[in-house]
């Protein structure tokens, strides 16, 4: 027999969105149970940065005037109204005071920021906003992927603070519901394999998307992981929330990924991945240029364009000049992620690498090569084609202006002299977004649009709010939707708990 425990709130899965939830909840006088697979909190927000928020106190201690109105707008005209605009406002209305909310826990902020910069340039990714809340590391370091390792630490430690009860290695399995079909609780499993049965007010979903589900990704989106993506794979994204409220009957909602493009396994190669995301020269296998490469820092579009090159893969190329170029003056696009001296080393760290570095097909990712029609023949690209092109872009280069996609003059480099560097570009994503139909109350709808009593989804089980393409240009927007959309659900959680008690009284 399974063991019975009962509570107000319960919160299944303990990542950002799911804190969030927990925390509000608790904080507006519900009892709650956390539910989580893995054996600590954070998820994927422990290899983040930092979230997206409007109107919040570190940026007007920076004199940073962005709105929520004027980012629900930008946000609204980027999606061409294909998302809806009561879940977005709701999100930005709420996001500057929860920076607010994250500071009275503890939670330091180092800056704000947009995503990435070009060096000696005014503008600022592309017109982007400086909405990127980066949290500063307890450590004092300098920020970098996994600062918000920091800030999911401070919530756990508030969560815990208010009485959350967090079941840890202990996934849930199956909502429970009643004859009217409102959901009154949760089934799992706990780290001993004993069943145990949870009965509540409400239940918030917040398992974080299945981006670690090869065959939901082939199923639902169509890509082949290992083979034409190269994602994210978290351990413990396994689609589950999105199985268990599709199976009381959650509507449905068109699935998509965070796009972007990397090499396989890049964290485990981060000097070399981080040396190609340069303005230098960037073709399909044919050697055809396919876009102005100083756009190439808007990750999410350069996905999308690799994902319609033939085979689904590009080539970064540049050669020895330029690489002496960005030792002496550091990069020409400064990522925020990527170490700032990474050049310095990363001659040594391309020689270890390039044998040994493959994708899924064996295929080398990376080359080196005296000449050009060598380093086709090394990567994959049509020698005879990339030459001819190559011509043609080194010719543009003298002129000092691109006749073809207008690329600025400044990054206008021509490939001369050998050796010559090149690697694959695949396409990549951050996880999986969507497939839950929600509203701006984050209450569950069937496909009908009529609400599940007692279901709530959060994070990016319910994100939809991107239409087909990530906005790279508003960064820091799913670790904010995360948080905003958790904390929104549980306010609204603990409100219904407590409305359910008063019925109980009045029963």
């Amino acid at each position: 027999m399974a063991k019975q425990l009962e509570t107000d709130v319960v919160v299944v899965a303990a990542g950002l969105s799911g804190l969030a939830a927990a925390i509000s909840a608790a904080e507006n006088g519900a009892s709650v149970i956390a539910l989580e697979k893995a054996s600590n909190t954070g998820g994927a927000a422990n290899m983040g940065m930092g979230p997206c928020a409007a109107g919040s106190p570190v940026q007007k201690a920076s004199m940073i005037e962005v709105t929520p109105g004027e980012l629900f707008r930008r946000h609204m005209f980027y999606t061409h109204y294909q998302v809806d605009p009561r879940l977005v406002r709701a999100y930005y209305f709420k996001s500057g005071d929860t920076i607010q909310w994250l500071m009275d826990m503890g939670v330091k902020f180092n800056s704000v920021r947009p995503a990435f910069r070009a060096r000696e340039r005014t503008r600022a990714y592309a017109d982007g906003e400086y909405t990127w809340h980066v949290v500063q590391p307890e450590d004092g370091s300098e920020p970098g992927p996994r600062a918000a390792t920091t800030m999911t630490k401070r919530m756990t430690e508030r969560a815990q603070a208010l009485g959350v009860e967090f079941m840890f290695e202990t996934p849930g399995k199956e909502l429970i519901t009643n004859d009217e079909g409102a959901v009154v609780g949760v089934k799992a499993v706990d780290k001993n394999g004993e069943e145990v049965d949870i009965t509540s007010k409400a239940v918030i979903v917040a398992t974080g998307g299945f981006g670690a589900n090869s065959k939901m990704i082939k199923d639902l989106i169509g890509f082949d992981w290992g083979k034409n993506l190269y994602s994210f794979a978290v351990p413990g994204m396994d689609g589950d929330g999105f199985n268990m409220c599709h199976k009381v009957g959650a509507g449905h909602t068109p699935v998509t990924m965070e796009m972007m493009y990397q090499l396989p396994d890049n964290m485990n190669h981060f000097y070399v991945e981080g040396g190609f995301r340069q303005p230098c020269y960037w073709c399909d296998r044919n050697g055809e240029r396919f876009m102005p490469e100083d756009d190439i820092f808007n990750t999410t579009f350069v996905g999308n364009a690799i994902n319609h090159l033939p085979g689904k893969v590009g080539f970064s190329i540049f050669d020895s000049k330029m690489l002496k170029h960005w030792k002496k003056d550091g990069p020409d696009i400064v990522s925020h992620v990527h170490p700032k001296d990474l050049y310095q080393g990363f001659e040594e760290q391309f020689a270890r690498d390039e044998d040994t570095y493959l994708d899924g097909d064996g295929n080398h990712v990376i080359a080196k090569a005296d000449t050009l029609e060598e380093l086709a023949e090394k990567i994959g690209i049509d020698p005879e084609g990339l030459v001819k092109n190559v011509e043609e872009y080194n010719a543009m280069c003298a002129e000092g202006w691109d006749s073809l996609f207008e690329k600025e003059r400044e990054f206008m480099m021509p490939l001369e002299n050998g050796p010559f560097y090149a690697c694959r570009q695949y396409v990549g994503a951050y996880g999986t977004l969507g497939g839950v139909l929600i509203n701006q109350r984050m209450e569950v709808m069937t496909d009908e649009y009529k609400k599940i009593p007692g279901l709530y989804c959060v994070g990016t089980d319910a994100c939809t709010i991107y239409g087909d393409s990530y906005n790279y240009s508003i960064p820091g927007n799913t670790m904010g939707f995360c948080l905003n959309s958790g904390r929104i659900a549980g306010e609204n959680a603990a409100a219904l708990s407590m409305e359910s008690a008063s019925d109980d009284e009045w029963d």
